[in-house]
């Protein structure tokens, strides 16, 4: 019987080439090709094999769960709650048997590519820089994403950018006080989930903004009603965050940047080869979103360029990694507050220190820390391309960003 990564391999290869994929029947498990065909069925991470531990290497694993989503039942080994999971992926590289794995997007996307009427738009994480090789340019990988189907390519910065906007404004409205704070609420879903599920007495403190991920895909749907998006990334948690029910409405689907260098290799697509379509329309403050206290430093640029004088400065801090921001969260329950604004990664390193990266942290974030320094703007509000953008979207001034919106807001 052929393994889930043979099964994977086959099933992007015939995808992609036209062979019939109803050919791998009789040589997979068919849960496995189900998981392969049908993802949004499953939780965010699958269990390929039957579980062999005993109990106490059971309890052991889901001790190991910091969203209590994994669950040992009597005779069936383990199982994850698709409610409380958050794709940190850290049971994935904890099980000694290899038994889990995460989930891939890649089929229906293919399918989407090859079939949907209307277009298929890429929304691209700001850590995609040397992902695909150093030599590959924003530009080059935009070439690449048109030549395997895809209408365009976004770079999610550009909605960073707007975000870090937002919640300066909100900062800036609703911080009055030495004794308050503001829990940033953009990027890191793991960040989000650890606040809900686990800090729920601190969500007076976010701020009701989406995700640059939901954004981006909302204000695609809302200017194209009949595409489809596809964020990539580095990360497994936008994969779960793109299902939950008040903002499903932004994502059909999500890929790592693993399962677009598969796709790829099937096509011998070689982005370093590609054309430079190059459009500079990000600034600092989005670009570096993707390293850990990215968001708390683009925020703060940004409160300063828009209100320099003001009374109360802000102070920011942050963490990185599921410990460090537990850590930073108890401080905050425990009553020590030694900043007013308060940035949680879950990765290491932050976005660039994903489990689905390509290269290390420390590369990652260097080639961020050097895509900010070459932008054109250093904070949104001198970035032109988001002033208009924003009037498309109806927002005739920046201040509109505190009213609630469709697109930019979230019910929490």
């Amino acid at each position: 019987m052929a393994t889930f990564e043979q099964l994977y391999r086959r099933l992007v290869k015939s995808s992609l080439h036209g062979a019939d994929r109803n050919t791998y029947w009789d040589d997979c498990d068919p849960t496995q090709l189900d998981c392969l065909l049908n993802p949004r069925k499953y939780p965010v991470i699958w269990r390929l094999e039957d579980c062999d531990c005993d109990v106490k290497e059971q309890e052991n694993c889901t001790a190991r769960c910091p969203f209590d989503a994994m669950k040992a039942k009597e005779g069936d080994g383990i199982s994850i709650d698709p409610n409380q999971c958050v794709g940190c992926n850290i049971c994935v590289d904890a099980c000694k048997y290899k038994n889990l794995t995460s989930s891939k997007d890649i089929m229906p996307v293919l399918q989407a590519l090859d079939s949907h009427e209307g277009h298929v738009y890429a929304l691209v994480a700001p850590a995609f820089l040397g992902q695909f090789s150093q030599a590959v340019t924003p530009g080059k990988l935009r070439s690449a994403l048109k030549k395997i189907g895809f209408e365009g390519m976004l770079e999610v910065a550009l909605f960073a950018d707007i975000l870090t906007l937002k919640e300066a404004l909100e900062f800036d409205h609703n911080i009055t006080t030495e004794s308050d704070y503001q829990l940033t609420s953009c990027c890191c879903p793991m960040w989000i989930a650890m606040i809900r599920k686990v800090y729920h007495e601190l969500m007076p403190h976010v701020p009701g903004s989406v995700s640059p991920m939901v954004a981006s895909g909302r204000t695609i749907k809302t200017l194209y009603p009949n595409s489809k998006t596809v964020f990539i990334g580095p990360c497994m948690a936008k994969k779960a965050e793109a299902r939950e029910k008040d903002v499903a409405d932004a994502v059909d689907f999500v890929l790592t940047f693993q399962e677009v260098h598969d796709i790829f290799e099937a096509l011998e697509v070689n982005p370093s080869d590609m054309e430079d379509d190059d459009r500079e329309n990000t600034s600092r403050a989005g670009r570096i979103y993707a390293r850990a206290g990215g968001v708390s430093e683009a925020v703060s640029d940004t409160l300063k360029y828009l209100n320099p004088n003001r009374d109360i400065r802000i102070r920011t801090k942050y963490a990185d990694g599921v410990p460090g921001c537990r850590a930073m969260l108890n401080e905050l329950i425990g009553g020590k507050y030694e900043a007013n604004f308060y940035e949680g990664m879950g990765c290491i390193g932050g976005c660039v220190g994903g489990p689905k990266a390509m290269i290390n942290k420390e590369e990652g974030c260097e080639n961020v820390n050097r895509f900010g320094d070459e932008a054109l703007y250093q904070t949104p509000i001198e970035n032109p391309y988001v002033l208009k953008l924003l009037e498309q979207l109806g927002f005739d001034t920046v201040e509109k960003l505190l009213e609630n919106s469709d697109i930019f807001t979230r019910a929490f």
